[in-house]
């Protein structure tokens, strides 16, 4: 479980070098890698199993974590769009901003 906070984290690092360089689209892909990877921690730590793709992870977060569902859904269009389009600061920071949510909401869970 350690070990998907520690790749969650390294992809945090990664976005913020490629924000720093202005190297948004990879920016983009990096912050939601750390989304996936933190709600893959929060499904683990739910139902002990690791999601195979991404429709078993939104699944997965539509039945046991709904709000978090509703938040991802509309960050996973944007870095779908990553692939073929031009990503704008706007778009990369709504990434980062969730990231570092979804960061925070796991440390508090885990003090409890």
């Amino acid at each position: 479980m350690e070990g998907l906070l520690e790749n969650a984290r390294e992809f945090m690092d990664s976005g913020e070098d490629n924000l720093i360089k202005k190297r948004f689209n990879a920016s983009a892909s990096d912050f939601f890698k750390s989304i996936v990877i933190f709600c893959d921690y929060l499904i683990y730590g739910e139902i002990r199993r690791l999601p195979k793709n991404h429709n078993d992870r939104f699944n997965l977060l539509k039945i046991y974590f709904k709000e978090i569902y509703s938040k991802v859904c509309p960050l996973f269009e944007i870095y779908v769009k990553s692939y073929n389009f031009k990503m704008g600061l706007k778009e990369v920071l709504f990434l980062k901003n969730y990231s570092n949510e979804l960061k925070r909401f796991i440390k508090n869970k885990k003090q409890f």
